[in-house]
């Protein structure tokens, strides 16, 4: 994949992040395993539409049996589909995760008033 389409991946992860109010630096790694995920299924895409979407192929095992299996380019496809959902999760930018770690607006805390010195601070304040 080219570094071109990483880096536009990137942007748009980390974009949507800040949209979000998500972002913080320290998620950098956890970000370029996301995009390296994004970049390597779209390149699958690519060759599933070139196969004409062909999920399954005939395979003969040792025994000579035949049978149907699941082409390489889908299962590949398929664990990497549960990857970037459980990354997705992990960066809050589905609706089910942000909505959990979505935080009412912090209120303002009221300006305590000083509590009065006690009498022995006092009196050890004034022989200082």
């Amino acid at each position: 994949m080219a570094t071109g389409m990483r880096s536009q991946f990137k942007k748009e992860v980390v974009d949507n992040m800040k949209h979000l109010g998500v972002y913080r630096d320290d998620f950098e790694h956890t970000i370029d395993i996301y995009v390296g995920m994004l970049a390597q299924y779209q390149a699958f895409e690519k060759q599933f539409e070139e196969s004409g979407f062909k999920i399954t192929d005939s395979y003969t095992n040792k025994a000579g049996a035949t049978n149907e299996r699941k082409t390489p380019i889908y299962t590949a496809m398929e664990a990497l589909r549960k990857d970037l959902a459980t990354y997705s999760n992990l960066l809050c930018l589905n609706p089910k995760t942000y909505e959990r770690v979505k935080r009412p607006e912090v209120p303002v805390r009221k300006e305590e008033k000083e509590k009065p010195k006690s009498k022995l601070i006092q009196a050890l304040s004034e022989t200082s």
